[in-house]
């Protein structure tokens, strides 16, 4: 239950941090560098946490995969588009977009097991859903 709830408050913050980002991107000269301020933020914040929570253990960092590292690219991506786009086509449309992009890729990350995780297979009903899902991201960008 506590991790559906951390889930629903990362998604709450999602808009709103694109809207401060989106405000912060009028006063610092532009997205891109609203954008590498909020990730400097985050890094800080990040480094107490790991500071204050450490536990030692594990595997070596140098042993992961290449793709592995490429993950605050991909946020780098997400959080320069969540400053830009938003703006030129709302919130609502945005992130309905956003989402139902989420949904279709993770259904294909399931399917076929990608990046380690447990493969599971695409049902009708899963089907549905997502299509219902982007119907509705659809909706809101229309309308």
């Amino acid at each position: 239950m506590l991790l559906l709830l951390f889930a629903v408050v990362a998604g709450a913050c999602l808009p709103v941090q694109a809207g401060i980002n989106a405000r912060l991107a009028q006063f610092v000269g532009g997205p891109v560098r609203a954008s590498a301020i909020s990730f400097t933020v985050g890094a800080i914040c990040l480094a107490l946490v790991v500071a204050l929570f450490y536990r030692s253990g594990g595997q070596r960092a140098g042993d992961a995969p290449w793709w592995a590292w490429i993950g605050g690219a991909l946020g780098a991506v997400f959080v320069t588009s969540s400053v830009v786009v938003p703006v030129r086509i709302g919130a609502a449309a945005f992130f309905g977009i956003v989402v139902a992009a989420q949904l279709v890729t993770s259904v294909l990350a399931d399917q076929y097991g990608w990046l380690s995780f447990e493969q599971k297979d695409v049902t009708p009903l899963r089907a549905v859903g997502v299509g219902l899902l982007i119907g509705g991201a659809v909706l809101v960008r229309l309308f």
